[in-house]
């Protein structure tokens, strides 16, 4: 991307007019957008959107980013001022004043009877990367509480760590998005990218035409529809069997001789033990586990390893990527580390024949995980637990070591016991709506109910916030500055454009969340240190991110302010001696383990991976398994207020196979409930003849008797801890039809965990 005046300046003027290039408001692949405000005296500004020209988007957009400028219009429901709950039990606007005196005065009550733990904080892979770390470091200085996690616990966190694991480093894509373009062959699993980012497609059309795209999913998705016409393959596992079936294709590579010998005996250990794990699971016993036929399992492999093999001989590359489909199952940490395992069997990563990537989901879902918003985890991916780590973050932030607290309790344990005994009695929300997007949902919502003080910051009312004792209205992505870090590590400046809508009185008007947390460390007694300039929040990551595995140093707010898209780590501003598609220097890392891999012994690992115990569903009992319409967006806070999206898709839906919608008594169109023992929704019936008999799926956009997290269940993977979401056991019943005993699980006091079992237990 060639930088321009207005690139370097953030906007241009011709008039009333103003545009400044940014990026979408939406998911990780961060489109290009030009952004234009056309001012009007005396009557409303009018925005409007058009596709720039970058690597990862080309210059298209989805429906949701042609359509993201209209959250900038909309003043009837936008929040204003301040929310404070009255005696009457109503939220009513009030000054910022009355609203922080009365969370610093909570705060301390809840701290002085509960101790620093009992407030906890709970952050969003939306935040810019400035707000990521101004919240860990306020939770952990200003409040002294260990309780903080976030929403990407929910979308990453098993790739993450099973990329730490495997790689020593965890990168979404370790290579940049464009190398896609030139694959021959990509083996994609657990990710619909036609409708959850669709213009990441146009990197998939060289496998496709080459009839090479292989997709791995329950249901004929629109992205498995790729595969049509000499496309390629669509493998339609059991919601549960990609675990399995990932063995099961290794032990055909390694069988029938596509291992790439070599590169294995240079580059990786652990062969052995990963060997003898996956030579239980030949395709014919595989078949039954994963209800993919033995004669699919081979062929896959079949395909992967002469693909790989021509791609090691200078042939054209090879890639698996994974998505969020194989990564929300309670064994979601093996399962992604199967995909890695078998990426290295055939010799891909840090190698020019391909490679292995999983697919973020939210904005800023890689940098919300690197600047220390997860429990465990310390700006630059440091470790929470490492002395070195802690010591270099302490004479950041000024305070000695020991006032650091250690790790708290990921996502799911903290919702799931918030506002009981052993919970946090007060959290702050920021940029997440927990009470649709949270495992168990209705009890999420109950346990937000019993906490003594709940915060929710935020630019709608959403679900969550409604619930909330004060609510603090904030800066929407056109209205403030600050960077993002995209699905292949590329850091990236979100541009201001506007100010906020100004509301009645002087002490009112959404606020930045920089500001909100400078004003409530001041009140708590942390004056300093809280900077209110995201600008210096930037050059303060850069300290605390040097020599950390994402080391932001090299990097320079003005420089990317000019256009550039450094990739990280960028441990000094180096040009890397590569060239972008316009012949410009690129800086920063693009392409990982080229060289070594992150281990000390510069070694990627594989190791043994045992499958639990395979549940085979009760009688009567169906699977539900969730996800995404194109449309809409996580929990819909903002795709629902956007009328050309919500009229494309105005209510839950469940799509059933005509066969299964038959034998329940269900038609097209109908209402219909799905249950088990967490509670149940109610969704409208769209017959689908491209989804498993067994098997159903919703999306999980929508509030109310139509929310899917009230069926999904509180188990988490023992590595992660990342939640079940892909494979709930439900009834289906017609609407108004009686209900029969639910299956499932029912409510425990705390959240269950299933044990990891000794071959993988690290």
């Amino acid at each position: 991307m060639t930088p321009t005046a207005r690139t370097r300046t953030g906007s241009t003027r011709t008039g009333s007019t103003r545009t400044v290039q940014t990026h979408c408001p939406y998911c990780a692949l961060q489109c290009a957008m030009d952004l234009t405000v056309v001012e009007r005296p005396g009557a409303p500004d009018s925005f409007s959107v058009d596709g720039a020209s970058f690597p990862t988007n080309q210059g298209r957009l989805c429906r949701k980013g042609n359509t993201a400028a209209e959250l900038l219009t909309r003043r009837h429901d936008r929040l204003t001022a301040p929310l404070l709950r009255g005696d009457d039990g109503e939220l009513h606007p009030t000054t910022w004043e009355a609203a922080l005196t009365h969370v610093v005065t909570e705060i301390r009550r809840i701290q002085d009877e509960h101790g620093p733990d009992g407030v906890g904080v709970f952050g969003s892979g939306g935040l810019t990367n400035e707000k990521t770390y101004a919240l860990g470091k306020f939770a952990r200085v200003a409040l002294g509480t260990a309780q903080i996690d976030y929403n990407g616990r929910f979308c990453m966190s098993s790739a993450s760590k099973a990329s730490t694991l495997a790689f020593g480093l965890d990168r979404g894509l370790p290579f940049p998005l464009t190398d896609l373009d030139a694959a021959c062959t990509v083996l994609l699993l657990g990710s619909n990218v036609a409708d959850t980012m669709p213009p990441f497609v146009q990197h998939l059309e060289g496998a496709q035409t080459s009839g090479g795209l292989i997709v791995v999913d329950p249901r004929r998705s629109a992205t498995a529809e790729l595969t049509a016409d000499g496309g390629g393959l669509h493998i339609a596992p059991a919601p549960g069997g990609d675990l399995i079936l990932l063995l099961s294709v290794a032990q055909v590579v390694l069988e029938e001789g596509f291992a790439a010998e070599d590169y294995l005996s240079r580059r990786v250990t652990g062969l052995d033990a990963f060997r003898r794990s996956v030579a239980h699971w030949w395709p014919e016993r595989a078949q039954a586990a994963t209800g993919v036929g033995a004669d699919q399992i081979r062929l896959v492999a079949r395909r992967l390893g002469h693909a790989a093999r021509a791609a090691r001989a200078g042939g054209d590359p090879v890639y698996i990527l994974t998505g969020r489909g194989v990564e929300q199952h309670k064994d979601g940490t093996d399962t992604a580390r199967a995909a890695i395992s078998l990426a290295l069997l055939l010799g891909l990563p840090g190698s020019r024949a391909g490679g292995y990537g999983t697919l973020t989901g939210q904005g800023n879902g890689q940098g919300g995980r690197e600047m220390g918003q997860k429990t465990d985890q310390l700006p630059g991916i440091r470790s929470i637990t490492d002395p070195a780590d802690r010591a270099h973050m302490a004479r950041i932030w000024g305070v000695d070591e020991e006032s650091l607290p250690g790790p708290g309790q990921p996502a799911a344990q903290l919702l799931h016991t918030m506002g009981r005994d052993g919970g946090v009695k007060g959290l702050l929300v920021h940029g997440s709506n927990v009470a649709i997007s949270a495992p168990d949902a209705g009890r999420v919502v109950e346990n937000l109910r019993a906490l003594d003080l709940l915060v929710v910051a935020d630019f709608f009312l959403s679900e969550t916030a409604e619930e909330a004792d004060v609510v603090l209205p904030v800066l929407q992505w056109a209205e403030e500055d600050g960077t993002m870090t995209n699905l292949e590590g590329r850091v990236l400046r979100r541009r201001k454009l506007v100010e906020p809508p100004s509301s009645a009185g002087p002490d009112s008007g959404p606020r930045s969340e920089l500001w909100i947390w400078h004003e409530l460390a001041r009140r708590l007694g942390r004056p300093s240190g809280f900077p209110v300039d995201p600008a210096e929040v930037f050059a303060e990551i850069r300290q605390a991110t040097a020599g950390a595995a994402a080391d932001y140093s090299g990097l320079d707010w003005d420089l990317i302010d000019a256009g550039h898209a450094p990739y990280w780590p960028v441990p000094s501003a180096t040009l890397s001696g590569e060239a972008s598609l316009t012949g410009e220097p690129i800086i920063g890392t693009t392409r990982m383990f080229l060289e070594r891999f992150a281990h000390p012994d510069g070694k990627a690992r594989l190791a043994a991976i045992t499958p639990g115990k395979i549940s085979a569903p009760a009688p009567g009992q169906l699977t539900l398994t969730t996800g995404r319409h194109m449309e809409h967006y996580q929990s819909g806070t903002q795709t629902r207020r956007v009328p050309a999206l919500l009229d494309t898709h105005p209510e839950a839906t469940v799509a059933v196979h005509p066969a299964t919608a038959l034998e329940h008594g269900l038609d097209d169109g109908d209402q219909a409930v799905i249950a088990n023992a967490q509670g149940e929704m109610t969704a409208r019936v769209v017959c689908d003849a491209g989804i498993r008999t067994d098997t159903i799926f919703a999306p999980f956009h929508y509030a109310g008797a139509g929310t899917a997290n009230r069926l999904t269940q509180a188990l988490t993977d023992p590595q992660s801890r990342m939640a079940e979401f892909k494979n709930t056991p439900v009834t289906l019943r017609p609407a108004g039809a009686s209900r029969t005993a639910p299956a499932g699980v029912t409510h425990d006091a705390e959240p269950a965990v299933t044990a990891p079992s000794k071959e993988t237990r690290l």
